[in-house]
């Protein structure tokens, strides 16, 4: 009898011990939607599950002050979170993320300039213009620079500035005349940040709405509601490939990096690092812009895009002429006073 119940409970104890091991195979990811958090699942969540066994549990809107309130709280729900540039440095300020260790994650083959301590880089995206091209159809003159998005006159109509004054601000001083190589020079003086927030009350008038959310200004164009918009070159391609009646200007671009970010008390820690290894591998780097036309963060993944998907990416050596690429550092030390001016321009 003794052998018996000893028995039983070797095998309560290894069931157990699989429930525990197949609840821990779990991780919660959180993007900002659309098609750009569509893209990142079939590019690496689905295949990264389906090869680890590792459920992956998604969710929407990673805001930094919510991280901040789950951390503040005990209650962090979310491991693995995406960010650009600006709101990683936001969260590195208020200690949200946690450090990338190069013994975590291998980056030995990522872009230098792509490089953060506390994010590993997913890929490169644009910021630049989508027109409608209802508005400007071919044949007539169809914008193309910062200049011309502020250029109400020659291009009229309502346009779209995202609610976040980071991008907006650079693109504000290249419309004025700045160049791009020296947009943080300028930048860097008050005169230089009222120049920019001059820019921001001029265009107000013709400001339809803020956006927040990436898919906004590629419905806002697709619907007839603006005519222009600073938008992500992304989501701009997923409603010209979907037939929306939209193009894009490329005669100027602000560069930024995206980033997954390991949210710091994150539940499954060990299962978040295997995605980020998995991630950013130079095969499954090529396999991203399958999806969206955002680049890769290694030039190692480049031989593996057939030149035709590479005439949709932002990170063409043409295009990295006129790119500026957005400055984390400039926007961790400035970016709370220019968001309280931007945000005070906004609600007037």
């Amino acid at each position: 009898m003794k052998s018996r119940l000893q028995k039983l409970g070797c095998v309560v104890a290894l069931a157990a011990a699989v429930a525990g091991g197949a609840q821990a195979a779990e991780l919660n990811f959180a993007s900002w939607g659309g098609a750009y958090q569509g893209a990142i699942r079939d590019a690496w969540l689905k295949p990264f599950a389906k090869e680890t066994g590792i459920k992956i549990t998604e969710d929407t809107d990673p805001q930094v002050a919510k991280i901040k309130a789950m951390i503040d709280t005990k209650s962090v729900a979310w491991d693995v979170v995406t960010e650009n540039s600006a709101r990683l440095t936001r969260g590195i300020k208020l200690g949200v993320f946690e450090k990338i260790t190069a013994d975590m994650v291998d980056q030995k083959h990522v872009i230098p300039g792509a490089r953060n301590e506390y994010g590993v880089p997913s890929e490169i995206f644009s910021t630049l213009i989508g027109f409608s091209t209802k508005s400007f159809p071919a044949g007539k003159a169809q914008p193309s620079t910062f200049a011309d998005f502020w250029d109400v006159a020659k291009f009229p109509g309502k346009r779209t500035l995202q609610d976040d004054p980071a991008t907006v601000i650079e693109s504000a001083l290249i419309a004025d005349g700045v160049a791009p190589g020296d947009v943080y020079k300028v930048l860097s003086t008050p005169a230089g940040i009222d120049r920019a927030m001059k820019q921001i009350e001029k265009i107000k008038p013709h400001v339809a709405m803020w956006w927040k959310n990436g898919a906004e200004p590629v419905n806002a164009l697709g619907s007839g509601e603006v005519v222009m918009a600073l938008g992500w070159n992304g989501r701009f391609q997923a409603g010209i490939d979907s037939g929306l009646p939209i193009q894009m200007g490329w005669g100027n671009t602000v560069a930024q990096v995206g980033y997954f970010v390991l949210v710091k008390g994150a539940p499954h820690r060990e299962e978040a690092l295997k995605l980020m290894n998995y991630m950013i591998s130079p095969k499954n780097q090529a396999e991203f812009s399958k999806y969206i036309a955002y680049g890769p963060t290694t030039e190692a993944a480049f031989p593996l895009i057939d030149e035709a998907r590479k005439h949709r990416l932002p990170s063409t050596p043409e295009r990295m002429k006129s790119a500026l690429f957005l400055d984390s550092e400039f926007w961790e030390k400035n970016g709370p006073a220019i968001v309280e001016r931007y945000n005070q321009i906004r609600a007037r």
